[in-house]
């Protein structure tokens, strides 16, 4: 990771986390076609195209709740309001979500990198039980990004695809 000045100590491994995602996101779905990106060998498990979907949009969210929000991916209407899975539906195409992906991304980066503590100990509100500081919950995102690109990384074989590459 390139040398970069942070004004909260925490958010330098946030950082560090976010660009390895980045990068992880997009090797997974290499070359996966859009046919067996909808497989869900007859489970009820989500499949790579609502995984990646979700993914994107998480990001989306949260660049909006950092105040860098760019608009929204072309496939909100599927993610908003946290919507699960829908069945007998067809997802957009992966090409989508990376091109959505990499609109994103440099707008949520620089939304953690310039993160300040008032903005860290921000508390956000989801409902009865469910605070948690801006902190926790960016911590939150980065690791569920790390869990869904870790399921595409076993789809990718289950499927019969080489697995993904770290680099």
């Amino acid at each position: 990771m390139e040398n970069i000045k942070v004004k909260d100590s925490r958010v330098y491994a946030l950082a560090a986390m976010y660009d390895m995602q980045t990068g992880l996101f997009k090797n997974a779905l290499e070359g996966i076609n859009d046919t067996d990106a909808h497989s869900r060998f007859e489970t009820k498990a989500n499949h790579i195209a609502w995984l990646a979907g979700s993914m994107v949009q998480q990001r989306y969210e949260m660049a909006e709740l950092l105040g860098k929000g760019i608009g929204r991916q072309q496939a909100n209407d599927l993610f908003k309001d946290m919507q699960g899975i829908k069945e007998n539906l067809t997802y957009p195409a992966l090409d989508q979500y990376i091109a959505d992906w990499e609109k994103i991304t440099p707008a949520m980066r620089e939304a953690i990198v310039n993160a300040d503590a008032e903005t860290l100990d921000k508390m956000l509100d989801m409902g009865p039980d469910m605070k948690f500081t801006y902190f926790e919950m960016l911590y939150f995102m980065i690791y569920r990004e790390a869990s869904i690109i870790g399921q595409i990384a076993l789809w990718r074989r289950l499927l019969g695809y080489d697995a993904m590459k770290y680099m």
